[in-house]
């Protein structure tokens, strides 16, 4: 829905939502504080699609419990937990080691993991991290490799897997804005899912930078009778490289390729098969509006004539990426027997 419907909705509705993740190219603070109560991701970033704003909300079930620890504003129910975290690198000074993003980055899991601990909420489902210039070089080095850098310091700082056990997860970049950080935790473990046609991010060689990205191509997570697929940020990349480097078409078209190959897994190790390119929601991230018609019929090719997607402008974690698509899928077995 748009921030205005998001921000018109009933106290009944709000009372359900575990937490939104809200993007618009020109939000005015002032418009938001009728929806404070429920932790809200603000990303500045344009919608290509139709509209001027979106906003991906999250329900929970039952009685749901609202807080905020350190920079973190969260709500939870029994099983999940949503939060949101947005710090902005003033508050850090550039140190002989490490830089004011790769200081917030840290700072921000940091927090994280400590609010998962004394909630007891262990197991994280999904990160989204979004990250101004994230193509930019500053202080000798990529920010979206010094991003890498922080995020996977307080990952060790907690004794969390970097290898193997990781989140879902993208990391795009904005024009502007604090790094922003969403996420969703619980208290049963996911399945984490790889993609036979890539090397697995946390394994990619140093010529991606001094440490690997931290996260799974996938998340499957059982939450009652449904289970939850989360598909990570993917790109048109085989192995560890990118392909297509100048061809929108063709980058589209391997990405649905990758998120095939995603989907096979998920049925293989899904209590019931059902995941299929229809099922999901997709959120396209593009780095040129002017590729959007390209994206737009390439992925109604792969998918079908309505494809259920959004459209953002983002800047893609490596140059030579144009487009980058995550998305999600809800798999009831209600009735089923597993």
């Amino acid at each position: 829905m748009s921030i205005a419907a998001f921000l018109e909705q009933p106290a009944e509705q709000k009372n359900s939502m575990l937490g939104a993740l809200c993007f618009s190219a020109d939000a005015v603070e002032s418009q938001w504080q009728a929806g404070m109560e429920v932790p809200c991701m603000r990303v500045p970033m344009q919608r290509l699609d139709g509209g001027d704003s979106l906003c991906e909300i999250w329900h929970g079930s039952g009685h749901l419990t609202q807080g905020q620890s350190g920079a973190i504003r969260y709500r939870h129910d029994d099983d999940v937990l949503f939060g949101v975290v947005a710090l902005s690198e003033t508050m850090f000074e550039a140190g002989a080691d490490k830089t004011p993003l790769q200081q917030a980055t840290e700072s921000a899991y940091r927090q994280i993991f400590a609010l998962l601990d004394e909630l007891h909420y262990p197991y994280l489902f999904r990160f989204w991290n979004y990250i101004a210039d994230i193509n930019t070089h500053t202080f000798g080095l990529e920010r979206y490799l010094q991003f890498n850098l922080g995020r996977q310091d307080a990952f060790l700082a907690h004794s969390r897997d970097v290898v193997g056990n990781v989140p879902a997860a993208c990391a795009l970049g904005s024009a502007h804005g604090p790094l922003t950080i969403a996420f969703l935790a619980g208290r049963v473990a996911p399945l984490n899912i790889e993609n036979p046609r890539q090397i697995s991010a946390y394994q990619y060689p140093q010529q991606y930078g001094p440490r690997s990205p931290t996260f799974s191509r996938a998340s499957l997570v059982r939450l009652g009778h449904d289970e939850v697929l989360f598909i990570s940020g993917t790109a048109s990349i085989v192995g560890h490289a990118t392909l297509h480097p100048a061809d929108v078409v063709a980058q589209t078209r391997e990405t649905m390729n990758n998120i095939k190959a995603v989907l096979a897994e998920a049925n293989r190790l899904a209590s019931q098969p059902g995941f299929d390119l229809a099922s999901l929601y997709y959120k396209v991230y593009v780095r040129h509006p002017a590729d959007l018609a390209q994206i737009r019929a390439e992925l109604a090719h792969c998918v079908g004539d309505a494809p259920k997607a959004v459209y953002l402008q983002a800047d893609v974690c490596r140059q030579d990426l144009l487009l980058e698509i995550e998305a999600t899928a809800v798999h009831s077995l209600a009735g089923q027997r597993v």
